[in-house]
């Protein structure tokens, strides 16, 4: 459970590579040989076939990413393949000329390409422009790719999908582009791997050391990967020494919501769990639950009343809750001052008068809306996402998420495949669910209500928000990876121990 790995910017990614070159302890030659051989290596390791020569077209761009595309087509060459290497024009910089005076081959046009030099099960590498794009491709270089998608061919992808924003994972000008097979970059993954359809475009992911991460101070503060932390093997000690986690829930025939979070929170390690409903829904959930204990709460009065008691130390509410009666509570949960877990209706009872939601928010709130809760509380950033993406680097979630933290002035976790979680001030983690790590079925309904209880369950074990909301997230699907197919949301708390377990917690 070592600390996580940083995800980069385009520009946190240049920073360190200066730093290690203005060092004198590389030169940028040797890191284009380093990541020439990198990209060979992980084709090799994914398709052992290709031990055995084949044909593979180089696509080559003028900058650093063709440079990086005419290493790949000498080392291939010099294994017996059969090498067609087509530029999209000269070598424009002097790493990538010199990579480009060791290649021995023909260089073609791009534009000469036809259907015949893409012979079915052969590779394409796309070193076009990696990083660097910061307009939409030409139509005649998407054909291209969409080319050798057709014809059966492998695209392996240097460094990014070109076509994709390296730092909001959107495609530029919205065109149609193909799915890469393999994309292999280089030091740490970049955010367009993991966010908006970069996590789906990017085929297998793998990242290559090309030995610069003395220099990664260079970097700053980026995103992390969200991950398992060291704190989630659970101590000794009594069972209020882990805290006591209040979950709300709504009336009659609306209580499965706040008992999932409530098992949820429970599963996860609190100490204690109480489930607060009105009184008429007692029965209802004392039918249900046994190791949550319940307590009956009919107002805002009531739960201030219940607040009395200090050790409820963390509160989750919005499951099921109702919009009228989050009206009324959510004022007293944050008044109150504790870790609290605000989703679904605490969010959507505010849609019509958000900054009355957004004023009374502390820096111990964790907010975990979907999209379009987050539109109904952030309508503006909504729509700076939902644009076109026209140039980059383009708004990304995490630029969205961050600014939603800022004005919130807690951590705020926006929800789907490719989880965004943010602190004011910027620090930020990415529980990504893409790519092999996908886990689409989380796609049911109340695992979202699953996941707010995890995290209400952490707040009340005294993770701090961020890193309750980062570790609530990446378990939330680790747990659906652990069960696959068929799963719902019953399922996701029962497959929590299973998951600690192979943590050594």
């Amino acid at each position: 459970m070592a600390q996580r790995p940083e995800i980069l910017t385009t520009r946190e990614m240049r920073a360190v590579e200066g730093a290690a070159i203005g060092s004198g302890s590389v030169t940028g030659p040797a890191l284009m040989e380093r990541a020439g051989a990198g990209v060979l290596h992980e084709m090799l390791a994914l398709w052992p076939e290709f031990e055995r020569p084949g044909h593979a077209v180089i696509l080559c761009g003028p900058g650093n990413n063709g440079g990086d595309g005419y290493v790949v087509a000498r080392l291939l060459a010099e294994r017996g393949w059969q090498v067609r290497l087509a530029a999209l024009a000269p070598p424009a910089t002097p790493d990538a000329q010199l990579a480009a005076a060791c290649w021995q081959g023909e260089v073609a046009a791009l534009s000469a390409l036809g259907p015949q030099d893409f012979p079915p099960g052969s590779l394409c590498v796309d070193a076009l422009f990696g990083t660097g794009l910061v307009r939409p491709l030409a139509p005649e270089i998407a054909a291209a790719l969409r080319l050798a998608a057709v014809r059966g061919c492998r695209i392996v992808a240097v460094d990014i999908l070109s076509g994709l924003c390296a730092d909001s994972g959107r495609v530029l000008g919205g065109l149609d582009l193909p799915r890469a097979a393999l994309t292999v970059s280089f030091q740490r993954a970049k955010l367009g791997h993991v966010l908006a359809q970069g996590g789906t475009l990017g085929g297998t992911l793998r990242i290559v050391d090309i030995g610069i991460n003395g220099w990664m101070a260079a970097a700053g503060e980026p995103a992390r990967f969200a991950g398992p932390l060291p704190a989630l093997a659970k101590r000794a000690g009594h069972k209020y020494d882990h805290g006591h986690a209040l979950v709300l829930g709504g009336g009659p025939g609306r209580g499965g919501a706040a008992r999932l979070a409530a098992g949820a929170a429970l599963r996860v390690g609190a100490g204690l769990v109480t489930l607060a409903c009105p009184p008429e829904a007692l029965a209802e959930n004392a039918a249900r639950l046994d190791a949550v204990m319940l307590r009956p709460v009919s107002d805002r009065a009531g739960l201030e009343q219940l607040l009395g008691d200090p050790r409820f130390n963390a509160l989750g509410l919005g499951p099921g809750l109702g919009l009228d009666r989050a009206r009324d509570l959510v004022p007293a949960v944050l008044a109150a001052g504790r870790a609290a877990l605000l989703d679904a209706d605490a969010l959507t009872a505010f849609a019509g008068a958000p900054d009355a939601l957004l004023d009374a928010l502390h820096p111990r709130a964790v907010l975990t809306p979907h999209g379009g809760e987050f539109a109904r509380l952030f309508p503006d950033l909504a729509q700076r996402l939902e644009a076109p993406a026209e140039t980059g680097p383009a708004f990304s979630r995490l630029d969205a998420a961050r600014q939603a933290a800022d004005r919130a002035g807690c951590v705020v976790l926006l929800k789907g495949p490719d989880t965004v979680i943010a602190a004011p001030g910027g620090e930020a983690r990415i529980a990504a669910a893409v790519g092999e790590a996908a886990a689409p079925w989380l796609a049911t309904a109340g695992a979202g209500d699953v996941l707010s209880g995890i995290v209400a369950g952490l707040l009340a074990r005294g993770f701090a928000p961020l890193e309750a909301a980062a570790t609530g997230a990446w378990l939330h699907a680790e747990a659906a990876r652990d069960f696959g197919p068929g799963l719902i949301a019953e399922d996701l708390p029962e497959r929590i121990p299973a998951v600690l377990r192979r943590l050594g917690c």
